[in-house]
C-alpha cells in the first residue's frame, strides 16, 4: 500500500467497456482548479475484455492504471482503487461525469472546517446542467435509498449545505483514514446502494456525510442496465436493501421493519409481473399445470430475498461489527432519512398492499428523540471564546442522539454543522418562545434565562450549566467601577445565579471545587432536600462535574504564524504562549517581568499574548491590557521579548500558534474568584502536549503540581516566575518528562469524556424531583413518537407533495411534477 501523502486527493474512476467517457473525464480532471502535485488519477480498468486499458495507457499515460482480471463490479473497482492511492482525501467520479473547477477545492474547504467531517458529497446535475442528479439523500423505511427530485429542473431555492445520509457514487469524497476504518465499500453489492450503505456506516461512527453544493459534477445518466435486462437491476436493488437494513439498523428498528420489508418485496414482485396471488385459491379454479409463465420481475424479487438467506451468515458477522462500533442512536440517523413513507412504485395493487403493511407495522413511526435547545450568549463563528466553543462541543456531543438547536444571542456567521444553528437577539422573546415550544431539554449558560420569560417560565427540562460563577467574576470585573456599581453588578449576578438554581432541573459545573461551592448555594435556596435525596443520595442527578474539553484530534501545525513570520520572533527562539484572553483578574505583568528578567541571560526568548480583544462585541478590551502594554515599553521589552496580538485567534487556527510555542503560560492574582475558577486555557496546553508554568491557587494549579505538568508559582512572585520559565524552556530532561505527563493526563479531558455526564441525562430526561413535589412542573418524560399514520398517497398526499416540491425545488419543480402526474392519467 503507497505511504500516504498529506494535502493529496487521489481521484478513482472505474472503467468498464465506456473508454471514451473516462478518457474525457481525465481530460476534465486535467483542467481543475487544483494543483497538479496534489492530484492523483487512478483508473481501475475492470476486465472489460476490449483494448481498455492499451487505450488508456497510451492516451493518458499520466494517471495510475489497476487492471483487474475480473469484473469487480464498482465497489470491488472502488476498493481496488483506493488500495493502490496515496491521498489523503479519496474521490469517486463516475467515467460518464466530468467536474467543475471547484469540485476538489470546494470538498476539501470542507473537510479542512471540521476533523468531524468524514465524507463530502458533491452537488450532481445532467450533463447540460439542467436537471437534478443529486442534491440529497433519503432513505425509505424499506431499506432503499433515493435521490429527492432527480431528473427534476434544478430548484430556483438557494441551495445550502447540509448533512446527509449518504452521497452519489458518482461524485464523492471520503477522507482516507475514515474509508480505511470502514473497510470501504462492501463489494457483497456488486453496484447499487453500496454508496446508501458506506454512508449510513459512516455517519453511525459518528462522522459526519456534508453535501456541499460548491463541488459540482455534471454526469451523462448513462442506462448502463439497460443491456442486462431491467429485471437484473431490480433483483441488485431488492436485494441490497435486505443487506443494507440488516446491517445498519439497531435491534428495536430491524425487528419493527425486516418483517414488513419482506412482505413489502413479495408484494412488490407480485404487482410488477402482474399476477393475482389469490389464482391459487382452491376456490378460484386455476389451471392444474405444475408451471406457469410468470415475469422475471416477480423472480427477481424472490430472489433477492433467497440470496438474503443465503449471504446471511456473512452479513449476521458485518452486522455485529456495525453495531458493536456504532456510536450514533437510530432516532438520530432518522432524522436524515427525509421522507421514509415513500412507496417508489405507483401500482394501484402494490400501494394497497403498502398501505395495509404500513397500517399493521410500525414502520413509518420515527424513533423517539429528545429534542435539545443549547443557548450560548456568546457569538458563533470563526472567532469563538471559550463558552460558544463549550456550547458547540456540547451540541456537537448530544446531535450523535439527539435533535439539536444551537442559539447565539451574540450572531451567528455562516457554519457545517451537525445540528441547526439559529441567532436570537436578546430580549426578542417571541423568536426564542418559538425554539422553546419545540424542544424538550433546554440547555443554557449565563444570562439566557434572565433575558427571556419564555427561558424563565419554561415547563421544559432546564439544564443550567453553571460552570462560571459569574458573582464571583464580578468581584474582580468590578472592581474599578465604584463602591456602587461593584455591589450592583455582584449582587445582580447572584440574583441571576439564584433564579438558575431555584428552576433547574440539572446543573453542570467545571470541578469538584465549584460543586462543593454550588452544593452550598444550593442548600441555602432549600434544593439540597429529601425529594431529590431519596433515591440519589449523591446528589449527581441535580449537579454534575463537566469540565471544558478538548478534541481528541492532537493539533495539526499547519501554517507558520509565529517563529519566523512575526516581526521580532525568529524561527529558533523559544516561544512562551499566553492562550485566550487578557481579564483583569490575572497578573500579566509579573510575567512581563519574569520574561524581561529571562531575557538578560536568554536573548532567545519571546512572549506572545493570543488574544487581547475579545470576540464577543459587548466584551470591550479591559484595563489590563493597556497596563501590559504599557509596563512592556517600560521595560524595553515590548516588541522585543513581550508581543501582544491585535485582536483574537480564529478558533480553527490556534492549532498553529500551539504547536508553534514552547510552554504554555497563565498567571494570576490571589482570591476567592481564584479559587474556584477553571482556566480553560490550560487545556489548550494540554491538547497541544506544552510544559507550562501556573500560578497556584487554582483546579489546574493542582492538577500541574500532582501530575507534574510543570512549574506552579506563588502569585505575583517574579523571581520565581523567572526560574520556572528557565526551566520549562532550557530543562530538557525536565521538559521530555513533563510533555510524557501531559501525554497521559489529556486524555481525562477529551470532550467525549467529560460530557459523558450531560450525554446521560440526556438520554433519560426528567424533572428534578423537588419541583414535581412542590408542583412548579409535572412530572414524566415527554412523548416524542408519532403513533398514527395518515394515508401517503392520494389527495391528501398530492397536497403534501406540492408543499414538500415548492420548499425544496421551487415553482418550476412544482409545475414539472403536475405535468408528469396528468401525463400518466
Amino acid at each position: 500500500m503507497p505511504e500516504q501523502r498529506s494535502g493529496v486527493v487521489s481521484v478513482v474512476l472505474v472503467n468498464f467497456r465506456g473508454t471514451n467517457d473516462t478518457l474525457s473525464a481525465i481530460e476534465h480532471l486535467g483542467r481543475i482548479d487544483w494543483p497538479a502535485d496534489r492530484l492523483e488519477i487512478i483508473v481501475v480498468e475492470n476486465a472489460s475484455g476490449d483494448d481498455s486499458a492499451e487505450r488508456i495507457r497510451r492516451e493518458a499515460p499520466g494517471v495510475r492504471l489497476i487492471e483487474s482480471s475480473e469484473n469487480l463490479g464498482f465497489a470491488g473497482g472502488c476498493n481496488l482503487g483506493v488500495a493502490a492511492s496515496s491521498g489523503e482525501y479519496v474521490a469517486f467520479l463516475n467515467n460518464d461525469a466530468r467536474p467543475d473547477a471547484a469540485w476538489i477545492s470546494a470538498a476539501v474547504r470542507r473537510f479542512e472546517q471540521s476533523a468531524r467531517v468524514g465524507a463530502v458529497a458533491s452537488r450532481v446535475l445532467d450533463w447540460d446542467g439542467e436537471k437534478v442528479d443529486y442534491i440529497g439523500s433519503a432513505m425509505t423505511w424499506f431499506g432503499q435509498g433515493y435521490k429527492p427530485l432527480t431528473a427534476q429542473p434544478v430548484p430556483t431555492t438557494p441551495d445550502r449545505t447540509k448533512d446527509v445520509l449518504f452521497g452519489t457514487g458518482s461524485a464523492m469524497f471520503v477522507r482516507r483514514s475514515v474509508y480505511d476504518q470502514l473497510g470501504g465499500f462492501d463489494e457483497r453489492y456488486f453496484m447499487f446502494f453500496e454508496d446508501v450503505d458506506l454512508g449510513w456506516r459512516l455517519n453511525l461512527l459518528g462522522h459526519r456525510f456534508v453535501y456541499e453544493p460548491d463541488s459540482l459534477a455534471f454526469h451523462k445518466h448513462h442506462a448502463s442496465m439497460s443491456s442486462f435486462g431491467a429485471f437484473k437491476e431490480s433483483y441488485l436493488l431488492e436485494r441490497n436493501a435486505l443487506y443494507t437494513m440488516f446491517k445498519n439498523l439497531g435491534d428495536e428498528a430491524l425487528d419493527d421493519l425486516l418483517p414488513a420489508t419482506l412482505a413489502l418485496t413479495v408484494r412488490r414482485g407480485v404487482a410488477k409481473g402482474g399476477l393475482d396471488s389469490a389464482s391459487f385459491d382452491l376456490r378460484a379454479g386455476a389451471s392444474n399445470d405444475p408451471t406457469m409463465e410468470i415475469s422475471k420481475e416477480t423472480v427477481a424479487a424472490v430472489y433477492a430475498i433467497d440470496q438474503f438467506v443465503e449471504n446471511l451468515p456473512g452479513l449476521v458477522e458485518a452486522r455485529e461489527a456495525v453495531q458493536a462500533s456504532r456510536v450514533v442512536s437510530d432516532s438520530r440517523i432518522w432524522a436524515l432519512f427525509g421522507e421514509t413513507d415513500a412507496p417508489s412504485y405507483t401500482d394501484e395493487h402494490y400501494l394497497e398492499g403498502y398501505d395495509k403493511l404500513a397500517n399493521a407495522f410500525p414502520v413509518t413511526e420515527s424513533p423517539a428523540v429528545t429534542r435539545v435547545l443549547i443557548v450560548t450568549g456568546d457569538p458563533l463563528g470563526a472567532k469563538m471564546a471559550g463558552p460558544a466553543i463549550r456550547a458547540w462541543s456540547m451540541a456537537e456531543a448530544l446531535a450523535k442522539d439527539n435533535l439539536v438547536t444551537l442559539v447565539s444571542l451574540a450572531g451567528v456567521e455562516p457554519m457545517s454543522a451537525p445540528f441547526e444553528i439559529a441567532h436570537v437577539r436578546p430580549g426578542d422573546d417571541r423568536a426564542m418562545k418559538r425554539f422553546e415550544q419545540e424542544t424538550d431539554v433546554v440547555v443554557f449558560q449565563g444570562l439566557a434565562m434572565a433575558l427571556f420569560d419564555s427561558l424563565r417560565t419554561t415547563d421544559k427540562i432546564v439544564v443550567a450549566d453553571i460552570y462560571d460563577p459569574m458573582h464571583l467574576e464580578q468581584l474582580e470585573q468590578g472592581r474599578e467601577l465604584g463602591a456602587a456599581q461593584w455591589d450592583k453588578q455582584v449582587l445582580d449576578a447572584t440574583d441571576v445565579l439564584n433564579e438558575q438554581l431555584e428552576r433547574g432541573d440539572f446543573f453542570l459545573c467545571a470541578s469538584e471545587r465549584q460543586r462543593h461551592f454550588y452544593l452550598g448555594q444550593l442548600a441555602a435556596l432549600g434544593r439540597i432536600n429529601p425529594a431529590n435525596y431519596a433515591d440519589d443520595p449523591d446528589l449527581e442527578r441535580l449537579i454534575a462535574v463537566v469540565p471544558f474539553g478538548l478534541s481528541e484530534q492532537p493539533p495539526v501545525h499547519e501554517r507558520s504564524v509565529l517563529k519566523g513570520v512575526l516581526p521580532g520572533i525568529g524561527a529558533d527562539d523559544k516561544v512562551l504562549l499566553w492562550s485566550g484572553g487578557l481579564y483583569n483578574w490575572f497578573d500579566p505583568t509579573s510575567l512581563i517581568r519574569a520574561v524581561a528578567k529571562v531575557s538578560e541571560t536568554h536573548d532567545d526568548v519571546r512572549l506572545f499574548f493570543q488574544g487581547t480583544k475579545h470576540p464577543h462585541p459587548g466584551v470591550p478590551e479591559m484595563g489590563i491590557v493597556a497596563q501590559s502594554r504599557a509596563l512592556a515599553s517600560e521595560l524595553g521589552v515590548l516588541g522585543r521579548s513581550v508581543f501582544f496580538n491585535d485582536s483574537w485567534v480564529d478558533y480553527a487556527d490556534r492549532q498553529n500558534y500551539l504547536t508553534e510555542a514552547d510552554a504554555g503560560v497563565s498567571t494570576h492574582f490571589a482570591h476567592v474568584e481564584t479559587t474556584f475558577s477553571f482556566r480553560t486555557r490550560i487545556l489548550d496546553y494540554l491538547w497541544a502536549g506544552l510544559p507550562m508554568v501556573v500560578t497556584e491557587g487554582d483546579h489546574f494549579a493542582q492538577l500541574v503540581a500532582e501530575e507534574k505538568l510543570g512549574v506552579v508559582v506563588p502569585s505575583g512572585d517574579v523571581d520565581a516566575l523567572a526560574a520556572a520559565l528557565e526551566t520549562v524552556l532550557f530543562d530538557e530532561k525536565f521538559i521530555r518528562a513533563a510533555k510524557r505527563n501531559v501525554q497521559r493526563v489529556r486524555e481525562r479531558y477529551f470532550w467525549g469524556t467529560v460530557l459523558e455526564p450531560l450525554t446521560a441525562f440526556a438520554a433519560d430526561p426528567r424533572h428534578a424531583a423537588d419541583l414535581v413535589a412542590r408542583g412548579v412542573v409535572s412530572g414524566g418524560s415527554p412523548a416524542r413518537r408519532t403513533t398514527r399514520r395518515r394515508k401517503k398517497h392520494g389527495l391528501r398526499h398530492d397536497v403534501g407533495l406540492f408543499f414538500h416540491y415548492l420548499q425544496n425545488g421551487g415553482p418550476k419543480v412544482v409545475v414539472t411534477k403536475v405535468r408528469s402526474r396528468l401525463g400518466r392519467r
